[in-house]
């Protein structure tokens, strides 16, 4: 049961320090955080070098009146702004970009926000663009590039860069870039939209993880696109193997923990539930951000995207209590647009807590025990929204049971009670179970809640 247990911790921990108190029930528009600005400044620099089509397919037109009238229409209230790939090669086109994006902000309040472009692999010339477009242009991030000529993010040369955006706390809006050196058959074969985008994003995070750059520099924190790529898979696998890297001494020690906590995900490109609760296998809610990739879409299949996103966080039972969160909320406290950010609580006022109150006849109670522990551990491992089912056994009269039960709401106890596992435990046990008591508890301070589950177990 140790390992049982120690999971199941993790997982209240999780779940209690990612989520907040609703405090206000007005409608909120949706906050973009994953779209495109392309200026005719850019496109004309690609051209005149030969660039165009470097990224392996066309660059969409841009306009601000049509990419607004696609906000009305999809119900996004502010769009952040960043520059497509690929990365401009001139300090001068990459200053016009980051002021018309300034301007584009200014002229529609509350509309637009916009992530800063950097003229890298010049890292001086990047810091002071960086300090110019932060202080002056009052850009609300930066957007760096899995790499720029060959140059990685997690390369020790941008350590200094780095420094100074920590400084700042910025914001920083990580998009993939065309590997180099690539390989012109591949990308002819599989179009880097396609798959090659993801592994670089996961090459960057996991070149920044295995230095510690997140942890060192922990005042930034990254936004990794379209549904976190392949980091769900490789964060397992990079653990599992750090310890015969660190043998061989080709890397240090990680600190997981610290990497990890920086990162956010956007959602743009091809989410689901699936895709979510994968996610939250190395995250928490919290970090989860909506994204559409305007302009790289038809508008109205960005439409109908953020539709089917709408409807699975309304009835997806363990995803319903982020729906707001997802959608426009942690947005605003990752920019701290509100001016405060909330403190960790519990996520919605309609959580379940209770305790079961279970007594067993004594010549069931060894095959009773068994069931429990398996129900108990399925739940957990498989329903997000179990929160914790944490069964122990009184000292005094080993035949009575107490469970701490905790869903995420009601619409998670009622899916729990449908699954076959629960279904397997309650048939299988209903002539071992002498009483049976369910009363409802109501948590008297759900703040303090929060920072039981801070304490290290």
């Amino acid at each position: 049961m140790g390992e049982v247990n120690q999971f199941r911790m993790k997982r209240i921990k999780s779940f209690l320090l990612a989520t907040v108190i609703a405090t206000a029930t007005m409608a909120q528009g949706v906050i973009d955080v994953h779209s495109h600005i392309i200026t005719p400044e850019f496109i004309a620099s690609l051209e005149s070098e030969g660039r165009l089509m470097d990224e392996g397919f066309p660059l969409p037109k841009y306009d601000v009146e049509n990419h607004l009238k696609w906000m009305d229409e999809a119900g996004v209230q502010t769009a952040v702004l960043t520059l497509a790939a690929p990365q401009p090669t001139s300090a001068a086109v990459v200053r016009k970009t980051n002021e018309v994006a300034a301007r584009i902000k200014k002229e529609h309040p509350g509309r637009f926000m916009f992530c800063a472009a950097l003229p890298l692999p010049d890292v001086n010339a990047a810091i002071r663009e960086a300090i110019y477009a932060l202080d002056t242009l009052k850009a609300d991030g930066i957007k760096l590039a899995t790499n720029v000529n060959g140059q990685y993010l997690g390369a020790p040369e941008l350590d200094t860069l780095f420094s100074v955006l920590n400084e700042r706390r910025a914001v920083i809006i990580l998009h993939p870039h065309r590997p180099e050196p690539v390989n012109k058959q591949v990308m002819a074969q599989t179009p880097l939209a396609m798959q090659e985008y993801l592994s670089e994003t996961t090459r960057a995070a996991a070149n920044m993880i295995s230095r510690n750059v997140l942890a060192r520099y922990n005042g930034i924190k990254i936004v990794v696109p379209h549904c976190g790529a392949y980091l769900p898979l490789a964060i397992p696998r990079m653990k599992s193997l750090a310890p015969v890297m660190q043998a061989y001494k080709m890397v240090g020690d990680i600190d997981w923990e610290a990497n990890l906590r920086t990162l956010y995900y956007d959602l743009a490109g091809a989410h689901s539930p699936e895709v979510i609760r994968m996610l939250l296998t190395i995250t928490t809610p919290d970090h989860l951000l909506y994204g559409s990739d305007y302009p790289y879409a038809a508008p109205q299949v960005l439409t109908q995207s953020l539709t089917r996103m709408r409807q699975y966080l309304s009835t997806e039972s363990d995803l319903a209590p982020f729906k707001e969160m997802i959608l426009w909320k942690n947005v605003k406290w990752l920019f701290d647009q509100t001016g405060e950010k909330p403190s960790a609580a519990i996520a919605a006022t309609s959580m379940i807590v209770r305790i079961a109150e279970i007594e067993v006849f004594p010549q069931y109670l060894e095959e009773y025990l068994a069931f429990a522990n398996e129900v108990d551990r399925l739940s957990v491992e498989r329903e997000p929204g179990v929160i914790c089912l944490f069964p122990m056994q009184s000292a005094e009269d080993s035949c009575q049971i107490r469970i701490l039960e905790i869903y995420a709401s009601e619409e998670a106890y009622q899916s729990h009670l449908k699954t076959d596992h629960f279904q397997k435990y309650k048939q299988g046990t209903l002539h071992m179970v002498k009483d049976l008591k369910l009363p409802g508890m109501k948590p008297l301070d759900r703040e303090t809640m929060s920072i039981i589950f801070k304490k290290n177990i």
